[in-house]
């Protein structure tokens, strides 16, 4: 099989049911979420520790499996079970716990494993803003609003296990309450 087939050449491109212009929401979704994955695939390239590789091939996969319900072009089917949310709010409440307490606002950056969480972060943002005006993806947006969570969560602990520590926003005040121990 050729890697070209010169099928998108006047600007359309193929949906299952059928053809649609290269600039259709779901096309432009489509390249956002390739995007997302090369940055996360990035992002794995820089980290050292296991289990964020890990967490990071499995979000990859995800990321496959809940682009495949955008490539119908009417009734996609929902095919992904959603309780990979869950999942990757277990994975923000044990990164967290080894990361420092959070009082201000951060820069994105400290070690290179953390700034290429902190991008992979913000493109993530700009899936989950393209997917509103997407009815068949709307029901994802809970996974794109708890992965940008996941990728801020792991920024920092990368920083962690790179020794580096976050780099606090100076000119504002602390903005998080500090947590209050419990006796």
């Amino acid at each position: 099989m050729k890697r070209y087939t010169r099928g998108g050449d006047k600007g359309e491109t193929s949906l299952i049911g059928g053809r649609v212009l290269k600039v259709h929401p779901q096309i432009e979704a489509m390249g956002l979420l390739d995007e997302l994955n090369s940055h996360i695939g990035l992002a794995l390239a820089h980290q050292t520790d296991a289990t964020l590789r890990h967490q990071l091939t499995k979000i990859q996969h995800d990321l496959f499996d809940l682009g495949s319900e955008l490539m119908y072009k009417q009734n996609p089917p929902q095919q992904v079970d959603l309780a990979i949310v869950t999942e990757l709010e277990t994975w923000i409440d044990e990164l967290e716990t080894k990361c420092p307490e959070l009082v201000r606002f951060i820069l994105p950056g400290g070690s290179v494993a953390s700034a290429s969480l902190h991008v992979a972060r913000t493109v993530c943002r700009r899936v989950e803003r393209e997917l509103v005006n997407i009815d068949a993806a709307v029901r994802q947006l809970s996974y794109y609003n708890r992965l940008s969570d996941y990728l801020f969560t792991a920024a920092r602990y990368a920083n962690v296990v790179a020794g580096v520590p976050d780099q606090e926003y100076a000119r504002g005040a602390s903005v998080f309450q500090p947590k209050t121990k419990k006796e």
